[in-house]
């Protein structure tokens, strides 16, 4: 290795990024032995931060909300799966620490309000979500996590009258948004795993499943593209930032996809699942249906919490 690649190599960049890499959610299939050098977006992201000598901030749009199909979840509250995810994320952060003085803090841009109203979940339930979300955080002692959420935009507006000012603001058109799926693979595919989760969501539909289908597609051209304005509006209270993602991203991505839990769906949440403890210990996001045939739900401070598997 030459000098000025051994240098890049070992860089406080690199160093952070690498913390990151064993996490990776990529579309693809994972390498073996990531490279920092794969990743150039989230290396000049963290540069910012080295070159001043600054705490690193990373960003993470997610945290929404539960999924309103119970077949899935144990409630509307978070449960043993954020606990985990929020830890597990906490931790990181920490470790970065260890290899980087300044250490670093992790924002989770809860992103339920901006959508809310296309996955049929009540503001209502996504307030009592960030506000536990938040209480969760203090109670855990996770002194990295910040949160960001619609209530800290656009004063006391309703939160109809946010949505309406962000799409407007930052939306991307739903007909350059249809283009853009057809001619980009990636982008196709978010569509297609957004499309399912919508269809999976949906626990009332009274209608045929084609035509279930046929809403939710027209429902995912609307989540994607609120989402996409959620992230440029993060972007532009958060100018400097790393970030994150919770859905698969490639090597070379400006966002950095990061797995919390393991699944055997790549696309699964703690908002989209249960956690089942596996008889080694390990954690598990599965179907809150799947986890209640096999598993004993347990309770924590009263409230259901996940499933012990073999019990």
């Amino acid at each position: 290795m030459t000098a000025p690649a051994l240098a890049a190599a070992t860089s406080p960049e690199a160093r952070i990024l690498r913390l990151l890499l064993p996490f990776h959610r990529t579309t693809g299939t994972p390498s073996p032995d990531p490279d920092p050098a794969d990743h150039p977006e989230q290396l000049a992201q963290i540069r910012e931060f080295t070159d001043a000598n600054e705490p690193v901030v990373l960003t993470l749009p997610g945290f929404p909300c539960k999924s309103p199909n119970p077949a899935k979840v144990l409630g509307h509250l978070p449960d043993e799966g954020e606990r985990l995810s929020l830890a597990f994320l906490d931790r990181l952060c920490d470790r970065i620490g260890e290899v980087y003085a300044p250490g670093a803090r992790l924002v989770i841009c809860s992103d339920g309000h901006i959508f809310g109203d296309l996955i049929h979940v009540p503001d209502e339930h996504i307030d009592a979500y960030g506000d536990e979300l938040r209480a969760l955080i203090g109670r855990e002692g996770l002194t990295h996590l910040d949160t960001f959420d619609l209530r800290q935009v656009h004063g006391d507006l309703p939160h109809d009258e946010k949505r309406r000012l962000v799409v407007e603001a930052y939306a991307p058109s739903l007909d350059s948004l249809r283009a853009l799926t057809r001619a980009d693979l990636e982008t196709a595919r978010l569509y297609r795993g957004i499309t399912r989760f919508l269809v999976e969501d949906t626990a009332d539909f009274e209608g045929s499943r084609s035509a279930l289908q046929r809403e939710c597609r027209a429902r995912a051209y609307g989540v994607i593209a609120r989402s996409r304005a959620w992230g440029d509006l993060i972007a532009d209270h958060f100018p400097r930032s790393v970030r994150l993602s919770i859905h698969p991203q490639r090597p070379g991505s400006a966002k950095f996809g990061i797995r919390l839990l393991d699944a055997d769906d790549a696309w699964a949440t703690p908002w989209h699942t249960a956690v089942l403890r596996m008889p080694d210990g390990a954690a598990r996001l599965v179907r809150r249906e799947e986890a209640e045939r096999v598993g004993r739900l347990v309770l924590r401070d009263g409230r259901p919490s996940h499933y012990v598997a073999g019990s």
